[in-house]
């Protein structure tokens, strides 16, 4: 009956290339930890992305139709993720395996993902009202 024993990639378990391969448990912590850190680097990405688009506004002035419901959402994605950056710092200092702290862990998962969306949402109308640098090489040609 080798049939049985046969592993999710079709090889069976005492195949030369199985053998040869360290079997490691996967650590939750490091997973996690990567995890976070992916999304931390994303979540510096967007927060660049939003302080060059206030940039933007800001230099265009007031007289732009778009100023203040665009200094609004930019000023509210970047608050969020700020507090989505200090939420991701919490959740990589606790110890996954702890069982006392998984619900806490639990909960401040829930809560960063729905900031996350929240902070897509609000991007989406950003891009939507759209933001437009100066044409400066056009003013400095008259």
């Amino acid at each position: 009956m080798d049939s049985e024993h046969i592993e999710m990639n079709g090889e069976p378990p005492s195949s030369p290339s199985r053998r040869n391969r360290r079997q490691v448990p996967l650590n939750m912590n490091h997973y996690a930890t990567k995890k976070s850190a992916a999304e931390s680097m994303l979540d510096i990405a967007l927060l660049m992305a939003n302080a060059s688009q206030l940039k933007a506004v800001v230099e265009q002035g007031s007289s732009f139709s778009f100023y203040v419901p665009l200094i609004t959402l930019i000023s509210i994605s970047l608050t969020l993720q700020i507090v989505v950056g200090v939420l991701l710092i919490f959740i990589v200092k606790y110890d996954l395996n702890d069982e006392q702290k998984q619900s806490r862990l639990n909960l401040l998962n829930n809560i960063t993902t729905g900031l996350v969306f929240i902070i897509v949402v609000v991007n989406v109308f950003i891009t939507a009202f759209g933001v437009q640098r100066p044409n400066t090489e056009h003013t400095s040609m008259n």
